[in-house]
């Protein structure tokens, strides 16, 4: 069933980086985002709580810009609007999520995050996608998951855990990580499912929390990232 999904990441780890380091108080709105065939990716931004000569300044010395052109001018909010041309670091992140026949519904940037709605066909197209960016070295959080019904109106709330997350937290609990004193050390555990002793971690803490905040009520918090 088709799925869409909230993602957040660092400004630190991908688009824009540096402009944001330069211009703290940026706002930044990207209106849609195109893959020009295999390397090329290019968003059109929305900038606002800059001028024109500032963002261009800033955008001529990220290196995680190719290219950019303004194509709108004196808008009556004073935003300005600008097709950019990723460099093909950030460009590879993009192309994680339309290799698995994903699509960019809005992109935003609050507080040093990027947050990214994305549609994806299936549930596991997802996970592979996620899998892929975080190969790349990026940290991805996963804040929430629904599935669209039949009704376009209507949403339905996923399960929040992953398939290697519900294995790793059952298995956990089946072998007495969780009981007091514990049973089983996380390095051996580790071994058990042959994972590496800090990607059970990670794993372990995403599902945790989402459990927790599922328990106080709290669907806008972190979830698991799919692995």
């Amino acid at each position: 069933m088709t799925t869409i999904a909230e993602l957040s990441l660092s400004t630190d780890g991908f688009a824009l980086a540096e402009t944001f380091q330069q211009l703290p108080a940026l706002e930044v709105r990207v209106e849609s985002v195109v893959a020009e065939g295999p390397v090329r990716t290019t968003p059109l931004v929305w900038f606002s709580n800059v001028e024109s000569s500032e963002i261009e300044e800033t955008l001529r010395s990220d290196p995680t810009v190719a290219e950019y052109r303004q194509l709108l001018e004196d808008t009556e909010d004073g935003e300005l609007f600008y097709r950019l041309q990723y460099t093909e670091e950030v460009g590879s992140i993009c192309r994680c999520v339309y290799t698995h026949g994903g699509t960019v519904l809005d992109a935003h940037v609050t507080d040093g995050q990027w947050t990214l709605r994305l549609l994806f066909p299936h549930r596991e197209d997802l996970s592979s996608a996620v899998s892929d960016i975080e190969e790349r070295g990026v940290r991805i959080d996963v804040k929430r998951m629904v599935e669209a019904g039949q009704d376009e109106d209507l949403e339905t709330t996923a399960a929040a855990l992953t398939e290697p997350q519900q294995e790793a937290i059952a298995e956990a609990y089946r072998q007495g990580y969780y009981d007091v004193p514990r049973e089983i050390s996380l390095e051996e555990l580790a071994n058990e499912l042959d994972i590496s002793h800090q990607a059970l971690s990670e794993r372990l803490r995403r599902a945790n929390r989402v459990l927790a905040g599922e328990q106080l009520d709290e669907p806008a918090g972190e979830m698991a990232t799919p692995e």
